[in-house]
């Protein structure tokens, strides 16, 4: 069984360890067993803590049967005394935003009673899934509560309670544990079966931030962020609305006014826009005369709902097919192809291999993109025979 120094001492980054064995993986990598350890493996929804053993990185930590094994890439001596150092901003990061969920969930619980029924923790994130749906002015009161009990800065503690105090103790746990079950307490907030490192008081937690929530499987999922990852979520935030402030030229308080604004000039413009092309397809089909045979237009300006539409006008203008091109890169086409006479479903697979193209359609029309010089394409096009 491995002393879990961890237990012992959340804030503990540095200590000495006696090397009591080192096992030979599948992976090639190896397992390295300590008298002791700080080291958190991976467990509750947290991560595995990062760090170094006698120089050597860890790669990941896990344990079985009380024991804990620090994956390694190079093996190292049995018996040997190290100096071990855990990543310290990473455990402490986590553990603001483990503790934050703690608050959250105990809150959840409390005022509403969902369960936390899902948890997972992400690098600068976490979503936490509950029983019940949540009303958008109880998350903003649940955040502001919750902001409360950080500011309140009461004592976080954590124990192993006997089988017969376990009884007599309300908590929450998504297992049915009954021995060696630690349990977190967040005074007057929580009390929660857990087995990763927490805070020693709420106040370490910094500041609690619900970024989202959504419906999720008939309850509801929030993600939030705590401490220094919600500090750098602020900025990350603060520096997209510096940004959207000054292409708007609108002071930040008023960007959201702003953007309302613009989308109501694009939708203005969308409309206009849709007006002059069906126009343009008007004076387009109007100026085309009946042929017999191909007609094959190249177009510039012209979306593919209009493009459509010409399509159908010059359809009932020739004995043949009408096609459209408009440019979609660098010797990249699309084109929309229709016709009254010809089944251009049957004939699809002809028409792209002579336009080096990819695309099809119904028995009346025909999509796709081809590749080439256009004047090639258009020629082959114009003198195709079809039936």
């Amino acid at each position: 069984m491995t002393d879990k120094l961890y237990y012992q001492n959340s804030h503990l980054f540095e200590f000495s360890a006696e090397i009591i064995d080192c096992i030979r993986r599948e992976d090639r990598a190896y397992d390295v067993i300590l008298d002791r350890t700080a080291f958190f493996p991976e467990g509750g929804g947290q991560r595995s803590d990062e760090g170094m053993i006698g120089g050597v990185q860890v790669l990941h930590v896990s344990e079985k049967e009380g024991i804990v094994f620090h994956r390694c890439e190079v093996p190292m001596e049995k018996g040997r005394r190290v100096d071990c150092r855990i990543e310290r901003e990473t455990r402490l990061r986590r553990m603001q935003n483990h503790s934050g969920e703690h608050v959250v969930s105990g809150l959840v619980h409390t005022r509403f009673g969902f369960d936390n029924v899902g948890f997972h923790m992400s690098d600068g994130f976490m979503t936490v899934d509950f029983s019940g749906e949540l009303r958008n002015e109880e998350i903003v009161q649940l955040e502001q509560e919750a902001n409360e009990i950080v500011r309140a800065n009461v004592p976080v503690t954590a124990f192993f309670p006997s089988p017969d105090q376990l009884k007599a103790l309300e908590y929450r746990s998504k297992l049915d544990l009954t021995q060696n079950v630690r349990l977190v307490r967040i005074e007057g907030c929580d009390l929660c079966a857990c087995c990763a490192p927490h805070v020693s008081q709420t106040g370490e937690i910094g500041i609690i931030r619900i970024m989202d929530h959504m419906r999720h499987r008939g309850g509801t999922r929030i993600t939030l962020t705590c401490g220094m990852d919600a500090l750098e979520d602020c900025r990350r935030r603060q520096k997209n609305t510096v940004r959207i402030s000054n292409l708007l030229s609108a002071r930040q308080e008023d960007i959201a006014d702003a953007v309302d604004r613009l989308l109501e000039n694009m939708a203005a413009q969308k409309l206009r826009i849709a007006e002059l092309s069906m126009a343009n397809v008007e004076y387009l089909a109007s100026g085309t005369d009946p042929v017999k045979g191909n007609i094959c237009l190249v177009d510039r300006l012209l979306d593919e709902v209009a493009l459509r539409e010409l399509v159908n006008r010059l359809s009932e203008k020739c004995s043949g097919i009408a096609a459209a091109l408009f440019p979609s890169g660098e010797g990249q086409w699309r084109y929309i192809i229709g016709s009254r006479n010809v089944d251009l479903r049957k004939n699809a697979l002809l028409i792209n291999r002579g336009i080096n193209g990819k695309g099809g359609g119904s028995s009346m029309m025909i999509q796709g993109s081809c590749s080439g010089d256009v004047e090639q394409i258009r020629h082959f096009l114009t003198e195709i025979h079809l039936s």
